[in-house]
Order: C-alpha cells, then structure tokens, then sequence
C-alpha cells in the first residue's frame, strides 16, 4: 500500500518507521522550514529513532497525489489550514487517516468532521487513536490501539493492513465517542501532572474515576456511546497519559505547576478551552475540565482549585 504520512513529529516518525516496519510504500511529507524535517533530510533520525533508507523524505506536498492512504500527524487546531492546502490537488478516492487527538476550539468540530467538511466524497475518512509512546513502540513493547471510521470498508481495510504483533487494532464502533474520549484524555493528563507537581499524585485514581465519567456524560449527550469513554481511546489510553514519564501531558502539567519551562507540545492546553465550550452548548457539567481551564488561563491558585475539586459537595458515586 502506497501511504504518505503527513507531520514529521514524534508520532507521525513513529508512524511512517512502523508502517515500513510491516511492508508498506511510505513517502514521509515535513515542510521545508520544518526543524525536523531538516534534522531527517540530513541524519535521517531524530532524538527518538531512525528511519530507514526505504522511506522517501519530501518537502513536496503534491506527494499526496500518488498516496492510496494519507495518514495525518500534525497540531490539531492546524488540520483546518492544511485541508485548505490539500485543496488544490482535488484528492480522490483516497484513504485519511487522523492520528491527532483534539477538538477544534473555534467550532467545537471534531477532527473527523473537518477532514470530512473539505473532501469529495469519494475519499474516507478514519481515526487511529489509543495508547502507546514512541519510546516504547521503537523499542517492541506492544500495545493495542483502535481504528475507527463511519465507512466500515475502511475501517476493516486499515485494521487488516496495519495490524501487527507490535500494535493490535481493535474496530471502533463509536466515532464520536472515540474522538471526544481521545481528545478528553489529554485534558485528565495535564490534571494528572498537577497532582504530580503538588505531591498529590494519590488523587490520580479519583481523577482517573471521576474523568471518565465526566467524559462518558458529555459523549452521551452528544450522540455517542458513553461506553466509549470506558474503552481504549480514552481509559484504556489513562496508563500512558496520566501515568507515564513519557507522556507531554503529564509532563507539562507538573512542569506548569514547578513553574518549569516546557516546549513541547500539549494538545491538552489547546483542548481543554473546546471541551468547555462543548459543556456549555450540550448542557454537561465538566468540573475536572473547568478546573484545568481556570488554573492554565485564569491563574487561579493551583492548590486551592484541585482541593475544591477533590471536597466538591457529597454525592452519590454514579
């Protein structure tokens, strides 16, 4: 399968070494002003891991035209301006597959609907989302993650040609649920990482207990499967993210807290402001979301917001 990767990140490295790994054509696209993208063009290796001499490298974006499958890794509040560059090469019949995890701030979209509000309708669209690190995948630790799309041809398609003994994929049944509870999960991270950096980190399986219900309760009202919030895109993914020295969330969390610098991407910080909004319109309380919201952006005292958090009025669990 001739597939192009489009990001040249940690994750979508990771993505374009992996499906090399198990047989795949993969031309891996960066632009040119890309730090990373020059570092892969001159070493072919970044602080994570190689790629291989049987990888293309290109900082031409009509490599897309001859991709069966193009596999999307960039910043998600970005996918937006690159649907409008992807324009001009009229795709069809192809494949996308989304890798990020979030939710458009300015229109509460998910990912799937922006790629879907800017194509033709012969192309269809998937989600690849679940746990796992690039250290670990590199390394051959294994783990199992989802693929999930509304067109079943695809989704069987993609599980069939991506799955291996290192990544097992399971078929999603709830696109909705998938994206919001992949999304929310980077928001209960960042929380996590607080916790971490005021020596609270025992309240991570109260946070971890009470985030997914939160999510479940907004991806029902919403018209998914609360389910989904129990699965691996978003539970399933609480080890990785709200655990892990790997995950950026976590770490920037904690770092926020040490008054740390931190230059790597969080999704969570962008996410957290589109989950609010969408609390608002569908009517959803998200109590560890605002709590997120008001430390990051209102400078609220960190210590103080998560005490009130964590002694909110006494209620019944479920």
């Amino acid at each position: 399968m001739k597939i192009t990767v489009i990001g040249c990140g940690r994750w979508g490295s990771l993505i374009t070494w992996y499906l090399d790994s198990i047989g795949h054509q993969v031309t891996l696209y960066g632009r040119d002003n890309s730090k990373h993208m020059q570092r892969f063009l001159k070493e072919r290796k970044n602080d994570l891991l190689a790629i291989p001499d049987s990888v293309s490298l290109t900082t031409d974006l009509s490599c897309v035209k001859e991709a069966e499958v193009i596999v999307i890794s960039i910043n998600s509040q970005g996918l937006q301006a690159l649907m409008d560059e992807l324009k001009q090469y009229e795709l069809m019949d192809k494949i996308l597959v989304l890798c990020m995890k979030g939710i458009e701030i300015s229109t509460g979209r998910r990912l799937s609907q922006i790629a879907n509000d800017n194509l033709d309708f012969s192309n269809n669209v998937a989600v690849w989302i679940g746990p796992g690190h690039v250290q670990e995948f590199y390394h051959g630790i294994p783990n199992c993650m989802v693929i999930d799309s509304n067109d079943c041809k695809t989704k069987e398609l993609l599980v069939n040609e991506f799955s291996s003994e290192l990544i097992r994929f399971y078929y999603g049944q709830d696109l909705i649920g998938n994206e919001i509870g992949a999304a929310a999960k980077n928001v209960i991270g960042i929380a996590a990482g607080m916790l971490d950096g005021l020596a609270l980190s025992t309240l991570k399986g109260a946070l971890m207990s009470r985030g997914t219900r939160e999510v479940a309760r907004l991806i029902k009202a919403m018209g998914g499967n609360e389910l989904s919030a129990y699965g691996l895109c978003h539970l399933g993914d609480y080890e990785a993210t709200v655990f892990s020295k790997y995950s950026h969330n976590r770490q920037f969390g904690e770092a926020f807290i040490k008054n740390e610098p931190f230059d790597a991407l969080a999704e969570g910080y962008y996410t957290v402001k589109a989950m609010l909004n969408l609390g608002k319109n569908y009517g959803v309380d998200l109590p560890i979301c605002k709590a997120v919201y008001d430390i990051l952006y209102k400078e609220k005292n960190a210590k103080e917001v998560l005490n009130g958090l964590f002694s909110r009025t006494l209620k019944n669990e479920f």
